[in-house]
C-alpha cells in the first residue's frame, strides 16, 4: 500500500515538473485605492499658495470622480434639454493628497505611480514638484524612484479639467463633452505604485505574423546597470479562452545588453496548429515574458491574438476570410457614472448585448476606451476602431493641438496595440481643413505601428471629397459630391434635410428592396463603411426615468414630459413611444439591408443601437442609454437582418395588386466563416391568417464573403380577393438564419365610386358649410397650400437625430426643414381600416399616403379629442396632429383627410385607402363622437397656430 501511494506521488510530481512554471509577478505594487484628502481650487490659487505643503481639508474616495464623491458646485439649471444633467458641476483644478508608507525592500527599486485614466495632472511628493502629464485616453505614469525612499511620504496630485488644461479643440470630443461622458474631474481605473528592478521591461509590443504562424516580440529593456551585459529572455505561451486551453513549450533567448535602452526583436513560432483570433473564434494567447540573469529580474504577461485584419479589394478580411462590419457607434454613454467602466466584466456585458443584435464591430466616436474594453473585445471577438479625441478642422499651424493629438495617438497604439480587437484607427470625427495634416498623421502612425488599418477620420468633409489617397478604408455618408436627387453617392439611407434631398433614400424613394450602394462604392478603391446610419428618433419612454439613480439626471426628459402634459397628451406617451419605436425598427432594417445588398461593401456603423442623450437629446436607440432593451424588437428578430448570414428578397415594391405576379430574387449574404455547401433555402408565402399560399425550396452552395443569387420568385396573386398583408419567410433549414418580409396585396380595381350623400371638397367654403348644415356627409381633403400654416409636412421615417438640432442647421443652410414627425398612431380595429389592413404604426403601405400629406395641428380641439389617424410629433413641439379626423357638425358629418389622395391613385395602396375611406363614410359605423359648431370648425381652419421658438443646437461639423 505504501509503495502504491509513493508511486502515485512520484507520478504526480513528475507530471507537475513537466508543466510550465506558474507565472509569479516579480513587481511589487502598493494599491492607492481608498480615502484621499481633497480640496477644490476653482480660483486656481493652490500652486501659488503651496497647497501641496499642507494637509487638505476635505476627503474623497479614489478611484472615483468628484461627481461620484458628491463634490462640486450645485447645478441650478433645471431647464436643460440638450442633454442629461450633472447635479454637481465643476471644471478647474482639484487637489488630491495621501500619505503612503514605502517598504524597506523597495529601496533601490524603480518606482512608478500609475493612474489609468484622469485629466491633466501635476504631482508633488512631500514638497517636491515631480512633473506634469496630460495623457487623456491612456494611463499617466510618473517615475517617483528618487523621491520615494523607504518611509512615509505625502503624495499630492493636482487634476485639472478646466478650459485651459488641454488644447481648445479637444473639448468638443466625446472624450470630454458634457453631452456624453461629461468633463469629470478625478482619477478612475487602476491606481497604484509599482516597484520593479531598475533593469526592467519598459515596453512589450507583439506583432502577429499569421502567414508564418509566429509573432515578432519587440521588447524595450531599460538597463542602467553597466555591469549587466547579457540576459536570458524566457517566453511561455498558452491559449486560455477556448474550449481546450493549451500550453506551448517555453522558449529561451539570450540577448546582449548595453547600459541605457535596449530594443530587442524576438521571433516566437506557434507551430502548425497555431490558433488564430477572429470574430468566429476569438482564441487568445497569454505570453509570459521573463527577463532573467541568475534569477528573475523582471517579468510581465501579455494577451494577444494571432490575427491579420486586412483589406481585400473593397472588403475587409480577417485571416483571409472576408468579413462584413456590422458596427455600432459608441459615444461613451454611461449615465450612472458619467464615465466609462474600467472593469472587464462591465465591458463584456456591453459587448455580449451588442452581439445578440448581430454586432461584430465598435467605432468609438472621438475617444478611446480603457484597457478593460480592449480585453473584453478580445474575449468576445469584436473589431474595435478607437479615435483620437478631435472633431473639427485640421490646421498645419495649430502646433499645440497637433502635437497633443500625435502624442495621444502614439500612446494609444503603444498602450492598446497588443489587443487583437484593435484593428482600425481613425483621426477623429467629421474632420475638415488641411488634408496634408491628416496625411502626415497617418504616415507617422503607420510607420510607428503597422498592426492597424488607418483612416483620416470618420466622415471627413461630410463625404463631399469622396476617397482621398492614403486611407486604408473610407468611413463616410457619401462617396463624393452629388448633383441630383437620385442619392447616387450615398452609403447610408437616412440624412437630415440639411444634408440630403428629402432626408435620404428611405424617405425620398418609393419603397422597394432593390436599392443598393453599388454606384457609390464604384468611386472608391478601398472598403467603404456607412457612417452613423439609422438615426431615427423614438419618443421617450418616461418609465425609464426611475433608472437614473447615478450622477446624471434626466431633467431633459422631465421637461419633455411636462410639455406633453401641457398639451393634454400625457395619456398617449406610451403609445407614442411604441409607435415611433416600431417604425424606427422597420427603418433600421431597411437601412441595414441596403448595405447588405451591396456587393463588395465594407460595412456600416449604426448611430446607434442605444440612445444618445445629448446634442438636443437624440433618443435614436432601440436600446436605452443603459444598453437595456426598450422592448421594441427582440435580439432574435433584429438578427434576422443583422447577422453573419442574412437571407434577402429583392422586390420592386411592397404593395401589389391581385392582377400582378409577385416577382423577386432571393439572395443570401454570407459573411460567416465558411461556404455553405449544399444548403437548403426554403421560402413560404403566408396570408394574414397564417395559411401558406405558396412555398418551395432549393439546394445550392452559398459562397463565403459575398451575395449569392438563390432563386427567382414568380407567384400569381389572383387568388387573393381582399386586401391583405402577406408575409414571405426565407429560411435556411438546419441553421438559425431566416428573414421575413411584409407585403400588401389589394384588389386591382377597388370601388372608388363616391356614395350618394357624400360630398367631396377641397376647402371649407360656403358650399361645403351649407352641405353640412343640410345634414350631408362631407369628405374634406384640403388643398395643402391653403392650410400650410395650420399643418406640418409629410414625413414617412421618424425624424432624423433630433428636431431641434437640424431645424437650426437647415435654416442656417437655407435648406428645407424636416417635417419632424415620428410615425402615425391609430387603432387597427377602427372600421375605417376594414378594407385597409394596418398596424397601429406606420408601415410601408403608408409611405405614399404619409408622404403626400400635411398633418393638421389640432391643438385647439378639446383636450380629450383624438384623431382617427394621429401623427406622433417630436418632443420639441408636441403638437396634436391629425392625418384623418372627423366631427359631427350640426346635422352633418365631416371626415377630414390630410393626404392628397388624387396624387396617389396610381398606387395600389392609394386607391385602396381612398376606397376604404369611402366605404367607411357610407357605412352606419361613421358616427363621429365629437360635435363642434360650424363656427368652431371654421375657426379651426382659419386661426393661425401659435408656435414656440425652438433654439438650435450647435454641431461642430457645421461650424
Amino acid at each position: 500500500m505504501i509503495q502504491r501511494v509513493t508511486a502515485i506521488l512520484s507520478l504526480i510530481l513528475f507530471l507537475f515538473s513537466c508543466q510550465e512554471a506558474k507565472y509569479k509577478p516579480s513587481r511589487k505594487t502598493l494599491d492607492l485605492n481608498g480615502i484621499w484628502q481633497f480640496a477644490m481650487d476653482s480660483s486656481g490659487i493652490g500652486i501659488q499658495e503651496k497647497w501641496f505643503a499642507h494637509i487638505l481639508p476635505d476627503s474623497v474616495q479614489l478611484p472615483g470622480t468628484m461627481d461620484e464623491n458628491h463634490k462640486g458646485i450645485p447645478n441650478k439649471n433645471r431647464q436643460e434639454t440638450m442633454r442629461l444633467s450633472r447635479e454637481l458641476m465643476y471644471d478647474g483644478m482639484a487637489w488630491y493628497q495621501k500619505t503612503v508608507s514605502i517598504p524597506e525592500d523597495w529601496k533601490g527599486k524603480s518606482i512608478r505611480l500609475k493612474m489609468e485614466r484622469t485629466k491633466p495632472t501635476q504631482i508633488w511628493v512631500d514638497e517636491t514638484w515631480i512633473g506634469s502629464n496630460n495623457n487623456l485616453l491612456t494611463p499617466q505614469e510618473y517615475d517617483l524612484s528618487a523621491a520615494l525612499l523607504p518611509g512615509n511620504h505625502r503624495i499630492t496630485i493636482l487634476v485639472d479639467n478646466g478650459p485651459n488644461a488641454l488644447p481648445k479643440g479637444v473639448y468638443g470630443a466625446h472624450a470630454m463633452t458634457e453631452h456624453t461622458q461629461t468633463n469629470w474631474n478625478g482619477i478612475i481605473g487602476e491606481f497604484q505604485l509599482e516597484a520593479s528592478s531598475v533593469t526592467h521591461l519598459q515596453n512589450v509590443q507583439i506583432y502577429p505574423d499569421t502567414e508564418n504562424k509566429k509573432a515578432i516580440i519587440k521588447l524595450l529593456i531599460v538597463n542602467p546597470d553597466e555591469q549587466l551585459k547579457e540576459a536570458n529572455i524566457q517566453i511561455a505561451a498558452s491559449t486560455w479562452n477556448c474550449d481546450s486551453p493549451k500550453n506551448l513549450k517555453s522558449k529561451s533567448f539570450q540577448v546582449k545588453l548595453t547600459q541605457g535602452e535596449n530594443s530587442v526583436d524576438l521571433n516566437y513560432e506557434f507551430g502548425n496548429d497555431a490558433a488564430f483570433w477572429s470574430e468566429f473564434s476569438p482564441t487568445l494567447y497569454k505570453l509570459s515574458i521573463s527577463l532573467e540573469n541568475n534569477g528573475v529580474i523582471d517579468n510581465c504577461q501579455v494577451d494577444f491574438g494571432l490575427r491579420q485584419f486586412k483589406t481585400d479589394g473593397t472588403q475587409f478580411a480577417i485571416n483571409g476570410t472576408k468579413t462584413f462590419l456590422r458596427g455600432k457607434h459608441d459615444a461613451c454613454v454611461f449615465p450612472l457614472t458619467g464615465h466609462p467602466p474600467m472593469d472587464t466584466e462591465s465591458w463584456i456585458r456591453v459587448f455580449k448585448i451588442a452581439k445578440t443584435y448581430g454586432i461584430n464591430h465598435y467605432r468609438f466616436h472621438t475617444w478611446t476606451p480603457p484597457m478593460a474594453a480592449f480585453k473584453a473585445a478580445d474575449i468576445e471577438g469584436i473589431y474595435l476602431s478607437p479615435e483620437l479625441p478631435y472633431w473639427g478642422g485640421m490646421d498645419q499651424k495649430n502646433n499645440e493641438l497637433n502635437d497633443f493629438l500625435l502624442k495621444e495617438g502614439d500612446h494609444i497604439s503603444e498602450t492598446y496595440g497588443n489587443s487583437a480587437s484593435f484593428v482600425m484607427f481613425s483621426l477623429g470625427n467629421e474632420l475638415s481643413g488641411d488634408l496634408t495634416v491628416m496625411q502626415d498623421f497617418v504616415k507617422h502612425f503607420r510607420q510607428t505601428d503597422e498592426r492597424h488599418l488607418f483612416s483620416f477620420g470618420s466622415n471627413n468633409y461630410l463625404g463631399w471629397k469622396g476617397q482621398v489617397e492614403g486611407e486604408d478604408y473610407l468611413v463616410t455618408c457619401r462617396v463624393g459630391a452629388e448633383k441630383d436627387s437620385t442619392f447616387s453617392s450615398h452609403v447610408r439611407a437616412s440624412f437630415s434635410f440639411a444634408d440630403a434631398y428629402q432626408g435620404g433614400i428611405i424617405n425620398g424613394e418609393y419603397p422597394s428592396t432593390t436599392t443598393n450602394y453599388q454606384n457609390a462604392i464604384s468611386k472608391s478603391t478601398v472598403p467603404v463603411i456607412g457612417h452613423e446610419i439609422a438615426q431615427y428618433q423614438i419618443y421617450p419612454n418616461y418609465d425609464e426615468l426611475k433608472k437614473y439613480t447615478g450622477v446624471l439626471k434626466p431633467w431633459n426628459l422631465e421637461i419633455f414630459r411636462k410639455r406633453l402634459e401641457q398639451n393634454h397628451l400625457s395619456d398617449q406617451a406610451l403609445d407614442f413611444f411604441k409607435a415611433s419605436g416600431a417604425l424606427s425598427a422597420i427603418c433600421y432594417r431597411a437601412d441595414i439591408e441596403i448595405a447588405l445588398r451591396t456587393p463588395g461593401f465594407g460595412g456600416f456603423q449604426l448611430l446607434d443601437l442605444q440612445d444618445f442623450p445629448g446634442q438636443g437629446t437624440a433618443l435614436v436607440g432601440l436600446l436605452d442609454a443603459f444598453m437595456d432593451s426598450k422592448g421594441l424588437i427582440t435580439p432574435e428578430a433584429f438578427r434576422e437582418f443583422c447577422n453573419q448570414v442574412v437571407p434577402l428578397f429583392l422586390m420592386e415594391k411592397y404593395c401589389w395588386t391581385n392582377a400582378e405576379t409577385l416577382t423577386g430574387q432571393i439572395q443570401v449574404a454570407n459573411y460567416s466563416a465558411i461556404e455553405l455547401k449544399n444548403q437548403t433555402v426554403k421560402w413560404e408565402l403566408k396570408n394574414s391568417q397564417g395559411e401558406i399560399i405558396d412555398q418551395n425550396e432549393v439546394t445550392t452552395t452559398i459562397s463565403q464573403g459575398k451575395l449569392t443569387d438563390v432563386s427567382k420568385l414568380n407567384i400569381d396573386l389572383k387568388t387573393i380577393q381582399s386586401a391583405q398583408k402577406l408575409s414571405l419567410t426565407i429560411s435556411l433549414p438546419g441553421t438559425a438564419y431566416k428573414n421575413t418580409y411584409s407585403l400588401w396585396v389589394y384588389p386591382e380595381k377597388p370601388n372608388t365610386t363616391v356614395p350618394s350623400g357624400v360630398m367631396i371638397s377641397s376647402e371649407l367654403d360656403k358650399k361645403t358649410l351649407r352641405s353640412l348644415e343640410n345634414g350631408q356627409t362631407v369628405l374634406l381633403i384640403p388643398d395643402h397650400e391653403t392650410v400650410k400654416d395650420l399643418t406640418v409636412g409629410g414625413l414617412f421615417t421618424p425624424d432624423y437625430w433630433n428636431y431641434r438640432m437640424f431645424k437650426g442647421i437647415s435654416e442656417w443652410a437655407k435648406k428645407p426643414v424636416s417635417p419632424g414627425t415620428l410615425s402615425i398612431l391609430t387603432n387597427p380595429e377602427h372600421p375605417l381600416f376594414k378594407d385597409f389592413p394596418t398596424e397601429f404604426y406606420s408601415n410601408w403601405q403608408w409611405w405614399s399616403i404619409v408622404k403626400n400629406s400635411r398633418p393638421f395641428i389640432l391643438d385647439k380641439t378639446e383636450a380629450s379629442y383624438r384623431p382617427i389617424v394621429q401623427v406622433v410629433d417630436n418632443i420639441e413641439r408636441n403638437h396634436k396632429l391629425g392625418l384623418v379626423f372627423e366631427f359631427a357638425v350640426g346635422k352633418g358629418k365631416v371626415l377630414v383627410c390630410m393626404a392628397d389622395l388624387a396624387k396617389i391613385q396610381d398606387k395600389p395602396e392609394g386607391r385602396q385607402f381612398y376606397s376604404s375611406i369611402l366605404s367607411y363614410l357610407e357605412s352606419d359605423q361613421f358616427k363621429p363622437q365629437t360635435s363642434i359648431s360650424e363656427t368652431e370648425l371654421v375657426s379651426l381652419f382659419k386661426t393661425k397656430v401659435k408656435t414656440q421658438n425652438i433654439s438650435g443646437v450647435k454641431n461642430i461639423s457645421y461650424q
